[in-house]
């Protein structure tokens, strides 16, 4: 196998011009396919490893920084395609701009893999590129930038590393101690350090060793999280049922004049289902009725706060004593009026909680806005509108929020892809008790993005320590406790409803939640520090 290793390496660091570039796209695309929903995480280690390869090779610092940015073009390219539907389903407007999204933010976002490579080198130019030590330097510096990533420029924290391993509640556990960026540093390191078994300065033995001690602490993760599952509490709120309603409509549909008012009726007539659509686990509540139904992001395609009879339609529907809690745009007159005649508007992105009598008892305007989606930047440099219904710009809201609503415990509302953003789902201040995640994939078709949206989401779950409602218009809508476990779902593209209890929060706080990116930020530095040590310290 070492033999074959040597080989593989010669081969390939002997690659130059655009073979080495295509070569690392290749790695790139690999590593997107150990991405929800196809899982393969094994694709992670000649991705990773064929990575240090190639930097390790590269003549200078330029030459490791195009090795990277082509590896992570491949891996946005292929992770991120699927934003290109959602330009689709306007053609005529924005179909120019599918180039543009599926290559050009792809090949923004590669910067951080370039920058990540260019400093993998320079240490390496400094001396510090023997044994384990590389490889630690190596992870430390990828999970930072995915730290950065998170927040600069706005943040963009999708499809981390960390995500690979959402189809395994035991892996996810650690993300309540580091969060997600924890599960990514020990995937990095995992997947990265069999690169070290071609070092000509490494015996053979210690080389093993090595590679054997970082597939061990992946082992730890999951046997860490069968312990803490084994100890977990799943207790629901008595009196709580919730319905949760997904009518799988087309956004080429969805805000046509003509049928805006039978996509309301629709979801409707499915709050008043007499049987669910998902699959739930059996819960030991003993309500047999809904107490409280929940609709997806812009689920009423109209200004639903100043539409009075159409709350009343709606109001028909509400359980006794209990809400339909939905996502509706809402927009105010800004300002006065000018002297010919025109009235300036603002708009939100928001979600509305109305009762038996039809009254909005409660509102939560989106905060974290996505870019030309939802706004234009620059607007007074592009003369473009933004890819959502309408010509007005949404405004963001004032952040997080926890809303007391009726019959149900203190929540914090999520639209869309505010919940994709680690340690920024909860407002300061008295905690929550759940969090409910409302959003609107039908823009993205059968593709990967809704099943990375949902993995994203619930990490959410369990670096908090509570649980997690989501609500898609084609979805995937599901039910997820504490720790991360779906308890009840309906997939993409179907039409139905979830009937679930709620499950609690847990009793203590995670660490995470009590200390957030600091646990991890303190990790990174301890792991830098022993990362030059063995750096240092190698033959």
């Amino acid at each position: 196998m070492m033999e074959r290793l040597i080989r593989a390496n010669h081969w390939l660091t002997a690659l130059v011009g655009w073979r080495r570039y295509g070569v690392s796209v290749f790695f790139g695309v690999l590593a997107a396919l150990a991405l929800p929903p196809v899982y393969a995480v094994i694709f992670l280690v000649p991705a990773f490893v064929g990575l240090i390869w190639l930097v390790d090779s590269s003549s200078g610092l330029r030459g490791a920084f195009a090795v990277g940015w082509w590896f992570g073009f491949g891996h946005f390219v292929a992770g991120l395609y699927w934003i290109g539907i959602a330009l689709s389903v306007k053609a005529d407007q924005f179909g120019w701009l599918i180039p543009f999204a599926v290559f050009g933010l792809p090949a923004v976002i590669a910067c951080y893999t370039a920058v990540i490579a260019m400093l993998a080198k320079a240490m390496q130019l400094r001396g510090l590129s023997a044994g384990a030590g590389r490889i630690v330097l190596f992870a430390v510096i990828w999970v930072f930038f995915e730290w950065v990533r998170g927040w600069a420029f706005t943040g963009f924290p999708w499809n981390l590393i960390g995500t690979v391993w959402t189809f395994s509640d035991l892996m996810i556990q650690v993300a309540a101690i580091t969060g997600v960026y924890g599960l990514s540093f020990v995937t990095v390191l995992g997947a990265a350090m069999p690169a070290i078994l071609t070092d000509e300065c490494a015996t053979k033995h210690s080389a093993y060793r090595t590679v054997i001690i970082a597939l061990a602490i992946l082992v730890g993760v999951g046997v860490g999280g069968a312990v803490r599952l084994s100890q977990a509490e799943t207790k629901n709120f008595a009196d709580v049922r919730l319905r949760l309603v997904q009518p799988n409509i087309p956004q080429r549909l969805k805000w046509q004049r003509d049928k805006r008012t039978g996509h309301v009726m629709k979801q409707l007539h499915l709050s008043r289902a007499t049987s669910p659509s998902g699959k739930a686990k059996p819960s030991a509540t003993s309500l047999a009725t809904p107490t409280h139904i929940i609709w997806a992001e812009t689920a009423v395609p109209y200004y639903l706060a100043r539409e009075p009879n159409l709350r009343r339609v709606l109001a028909e529907g509400v359980p006794k004593n209990g809400l339909i809690i939905t996502g509706a745009p809402r927009i105010e007159k800004k300002g006065p009026q000018s002297s010919n005649g025109h009235q300036a508007y603002q708009a939100w992105n928001s979600l509305h909680a109305i009762d038996a009598s039809g009254g909005v008892v409660a509102t939560y305007d989106k905060s974290h806005l996505v870019p030309f989606g939802e706004y234009v930047p620059f607007r007074w440099l592009l003369n473009m509108s933004k890819i959502t219904t309408g010509t007005t710009d949404f405004t963001p809201g004032p952040g997080p929020q926890t809303l007391t609503l009726k019959g149900l415990p203190p929540v914090s509302p999520l639209i869309c892809y505010e919940g994709i953003f680690p340690g920024h789902v909860i407002a300061s201040g008295p905690r929550p008790k759940w969090l409910l995640n409302v959003t609107n994939d039908a823009w993205y078709g059968r593709s990967a993005g809704p099943f990375q949206h949902f993995a994203s989401v619930r990490l959410r779950a369990v670096e908090e320590g509570m649980p997690l409602v989501r609500v898609a218009n084609t979805g995937i809508s599901a039910v997820v406790d504490s720790y991360g476990r779906t308890i009840a779902s309906l997939g993409l593209s179907r039409e139905g409803v979830i009937d679930s209890p709620l499950p609690h929060s847990l009793s203590t706080l995670t660490p995470y939640a009590r200390y957030g990116n600091r646990i991890i930020l303190v990790i990174l530095f301890f792991m830098m520090v022993g990362g030059l040590f063995l750096s240092r310290r190698a033959p």
